[in-house]
């Protein structure tokens, strides 16, 4: 029989490779910490690489809000080609020469795409349109529209324009960026539209993700390291890291346990999820304040 605590809870960062899924990794990660209670916050496509969360254990309750924290990335916009993907995954519909697009073109694009901005999601995308994925549609030939989503973009960059020519001869540009986006945004999207606006089209080839909230690439080890030399990050350090901090006596801490909804300080109204912490510095629930009260999201203490 498994040991069900042969594992402690907490977050493991993963550096995902190219070519698995998040739930891949999942699955891999069940071997490597020998247990079934692994999940992760927010998905990574297949073709990016990067910072992928996972919750072990009691970690798994910590998840569906760390989700919901900015994320950054670095990746590569092609101008030139539109594929069925937004990515280099899909085929190839439309080429078009992008070698006259000027930077200063590309400048003002990246600007208008930057900011609190409408978006519509990708069509092979995880997105439920009435209970159906997006993906699973488009993939049965469908036609449909995706209703455009708010995301916030606080900063798009572009740090080179690199001439270069695709397989099929087409000038094209490649354009390196980086992104940091609220949860929800579509990259790819960003690539789509970008080469959309420019009247060149464009994809995204290339992602790597470098932060999800608080959490970095220099704190996240690939599953080979993984493998070697299984990093757990505490609950209650993971939970410091992501959320505002709420110390409390031992009195209340004893009430908050025991179910008692505490009263709140003014401080954490309006703050989202809020880490209680006992005196002895043990994470003790995940909170948010309610009408003044402490209403508990989920309860670790």
């Amino acid at each position: 029989m498994t040991d069900q605590h042969a594992t402690p809870d907490g977050l493991v960062i993963v550096d995902k490779p190219s070519g698995f899924t998040s739930h891949d990794v999942v699955a891999k990660m069940r071997g490597i910490a020998r247990t079934r209670r692994v999940g992760h916050a927010g998905t990574l496509d297949p073709m990016a690489t990067g910072v992928l969360v996972l919750g072990v254990q009691r970690a798994t309750k910590l998840l569906g809000h760390l989700a919901l924290t900015e994320k950054e990335y670095l990746g590569t916009v092609r101008l030139g080609q539109t594929t069925l993907t937004d990515d280099a995954e899909g085929e190839i519909t439309v080429s078009a020469d992008a070698s006259k697009v000027t930077r200063e073109a590309i400048d003002a694009a990246v600007a208008e795409l930057t900011g609190d901005i409408m978006q519509v999601p990708s069509k092979v995308s995880a997105i439920k349109i009435n209970g159906v994925r997006s993906y699973k549609r488009a993939r049965e030939g469908e036609d449909f529209d995706i209703p455009a989503r708010p995301v916030t973009v606080s900063s798009f960059a572009v740090y080179d324009v690199r001439e270069a020519t695709a397989e099929d001869g087409t000038p094209v540009l490649d354009l390196v960026v980086s992104v940091v986006c609220s949860s929800g945004t579509y990259i790819r999207a960003l690539a789509r539209d970008l080469g959309a606006d420019l009247g060149v089209g464009g994809h995204l080839t290339a992602l790597r993700r470098t932060r999800v909230g608080p959490y970095k690439l220099d704190s996240a080890g690939t599953l080979d390291q993984l493998q070697k030399e299984l990093t757990v990050m505490p609950i209650a350090e993971a939970a410091a890291a992501a959320f505002p901090r709420w110390d409390v006596d031992a009195r209340r801490a004893r009430l908050l346990t025991n179910g008692v909804r505490l009263e709140m300080p003014d401080v954490y109204s309006g703050a989202g999820p809020v880490a209680v912490f006992d005196p002895e510095g043990r994470f003790l629930a995940l909170v948010e304040e309610h009408r003044g009260k402490a209403k508990s999201l989920a309860v670790f203490g």
